[in-house]
């Protein structure tokens, strides 16, 4: 009897995310078919991966990519390709899907992601921004369709990992858990002088010294608001107070994350630092699937370096956690003016310091009711976007 295959949608399909998710399918060509794909620009990209995967649909946001993914597939391709924003979240709610990645960086993401949580399906979460700007109105629809949303962010997956397996939204203290802790690498300016920090370059920003990931994801890291967005995340995914979570620095990037149960035990999960981990596990939950990754070696490693996160050095973290423990319009104002000053250091606009500057004056700025909707997450997002790049163009006057 031969088994039916599983039909993915990939979100997001030419990033790191993407490429790894792909890269774990193909190990399990028996399990998985690529269904939907879609991206943004880069039409080389997605080429290649029609070419090897054959998907029924492409998706390119832009629609000059669109067109010139067109002219790359050959002419008896069977890949269907659409262009536009639109187009990317009827992609997200394709009824022939059983799972899907989300994977699109940014703000963008929100409402595809909310498409396929809404069309009752197993939905991957590897984007962040959803949960941080609308955690719980995404955790409502998925509640209300029958929706299964699982983590893919290396400390998330780890967190759901080490929970027992009757764990419910909401009831970490019923569970026996009493803390929830990130593991975060401290980025490539961990033990860089503050004074050094006028001169940081963007490549040296996106230069991780652990993961391989793509730009804006990889400034986050440098300046801690990674950690911050995923405080935030885990607040919103395990219905964890603001008291029940907490951040540590890990250098080594070995422990993804702990869960301090009552008792007083520590479970940790541990692996080397490769998304294909999280995602293989994710794609084939509840059951385990072959990742294609190096098994871990303690021996090796030597040892396990732990230190306390720097907010001084790094004031966009205690930015987030401001956040944290604000009410639901901050963590939106806090992730719109993060990726507009991310932006504008990648585009060398801003110094790498301003990045924090920005985001906390956005914040001081922007005043908005309690978001009721999506219409109004949106509403609030765009006006904190516009209030910081007016501050960064005030930056470079």
């Amino acid at each position: 009897m031969v088994a039916t295959l599983i039909n993915v949608a990939i979100l997001g399909a030419t990033g790191s995310v993407g490429a790894s998710t792909l890269d774990v399918m193909s190990r399990h060509g028996d399990k998985y078919r690529l269904q939907t794909v879609t991206a943004n620009t880069n039409d080389q990209a997605m080429a290649a991966i029609c070419q090897q995967h054959r998907p029924k649909l492409a998706v390119m946001a832009d629609p000059a990519a669109a067109q010139r993914l067109r002219q790359r597939l050959p002419s008896d391709t069977k890949t269907e390709v659409l262009a536009g924003s639109e187009a990317v979240k009827l992609a997200a709610e394709q009824t022939e899907c059983q799972i899907v990645m989300s994977a699109i960086v940014g703000a963008a993401g929100l409402e595809p992601t909310l498409r396929a949580v809404g069309n009752g399906v197993k939905v991957l979460i590897a984007n962040k921004e959803p949960l941080v700007m609308a955690g719980e109105l995404l955790m409502q629809v998925a509640e209300q369709n029958k929706a299964t949303v699982l983590p893919v962010d290396s400390e998330h997956n780890a967190v759901f990992q080490c929970l027992p397996e009757s764990f419910k939204r909401g009831q970490l203290i019923d569970s026996g858990v009493s803390k929830v802790v990130l593991t975060a690498s401290g980025g490539p300016f961990r033990t860089l002088d503050k004074s050094a920090f006028d001169a940081i370059t963007p490549e040296q920003a996106c230069a991780h010294p652990n993961w391989d990931m793509g730009k804006k994801i990889s400034v986050d890291s440098a300046t801690l608001m990674n950690k911050g967005l995923e405080l935030i995340e885990a607040r919103t995914l395990f219905g964890a107070s603001a008291e029940q979570l907490d951040v540590i620095v890990h250098p080594q990037s070995i422990i993804h994350s702990l869960v301090e149960y009552l008792d007083g035990s520590v479970l940790a999960q541990m692996g080397n630092p490769d998304m294909r981990t999280p995602i293989a596990h994710v794609l084939g939950w509840p059951h385990r699937l072959e990742s294609g990754v190096t098994k871990l070696n303690l021996l090796d490693i030597g040892r396990l370096e732990f230190e306390a996160p720097d907010l001084k050095r790094f004031p966009c973290l205690g930015l987030a956690l401001q956040a944290l423990r604000s009410d639901a319009v901050a963590p939106i104002v806090l992730n719109a003016a993060n990726e507009i000053a991310v932006d504008a250091f990648l585009s060398g606009a801003i110094g790498f310091q301003q990045i924090s500057s920005v985001i906390e004056q956005s914040m001081q700025s922007v005043n908005a009711n309690i978001p009721t909707s999506i219409d109004d997450v949106i509403g609030i997002d765009a006006e904190a976007r516009s209030m910081a790049q007016a501050l960064c163009r005030r930056s470079t006057t």
